[in-house]
């Protein structure tokens, strides 16, 4: 966070070293400062001109409080009608949720703007400053309670799967998804009986195979 004052001093020295206190700089040299007015002496003691100047100091901002300035910036640049709530999730993370009537157009095909954003807003959280030690802040992103609903519709989808694969005995490939989604279909045919899930290729083309389990069909 930017912060922006103007003083006044005796003398330029005495300038600084009042911003320096007023904006809660470390040192002088953290700062930036413009001189407005040069001090100026009287004649005779009388009559001078103060020095003043106009000085900024950008504070660093950290873990979740970063990752929300990010978040709460993105929302302002794009002049969107959505607001930006926090809370803690059930995962030991922070849930940062956006919402209003053009909060969707941050979601994306299948959530993929939506992960991207919550990528980032990760990185703004766990950005290494040289010489401290940061736990690792998680930070989830949820638009309109997507998350929730394409969870649904995720397990709905992977049931309906499980069926044709036992109805037909054949097995199905889905299409690409990521991490998150791959979890909760894997999570959800666990509980089927018959049925079990493999993943193969790599990076962003890894696929779910549903397939028939003898083995689990027997127990």
């Amino acid at each position: 966070m930017k912060k922006e004052i103007t003083v006044s001093a005796k003398t330029l020295e005495e300038a600084l070293e009042k911003a320096v206190a007023e904006l809660g700089a470390p040192s002088k040299d953290a700062i930036e400062y413009t001189v407005l007015e040069e001090a100026k002496r009287g004649f005779l003691g009388i009559g001078g001109t103060p020095a003043k100047i106009s000085a900024s100091y950008e504070e660093a901002v950290y873990g979740k409080a970063a990752a929300i300035a990010f978040v709460e910036k993105l929302v302002a640049d794009m002049k969107l009608d959505a607001s930006v709530t926090v809370r803690d999730g059930d995962n030991g993370d922070t849930v940062i949720s956006i919402d209003g009537e053009s909060a969707g157009v941050l979601i994306g095909h299948h959530g993929d703007t939506l992960d991207s954003l919550q990528y980032l807003a990760n990185l703004a959280a766990n950005k290494k400053v040289e010489g401290e030690k940061k736990e690792y802040c998680k930070i989830t992103i949820d638009i309109e309670n997507y998350r929730a609903k394409r969870e649904e519709t995720l397990r709905t989808f992977a049931r309906r799967m499980a069926n044709k694969v036992i109805r037909y005995k054949k097995s199905v490939m889905l299409e690409p998804m990521n991490p998150y989604e791959r979890r909760i279909i894997h999570s959800e045919i666990q509980g089927i009986e018959g049925v079990s899930t493999n993943s193969i290729g790599s990076e962003n083309n890894r696929k779910i195979v549903i397939y028939l389990d003898d083995k689990k069909s027997e127990d």
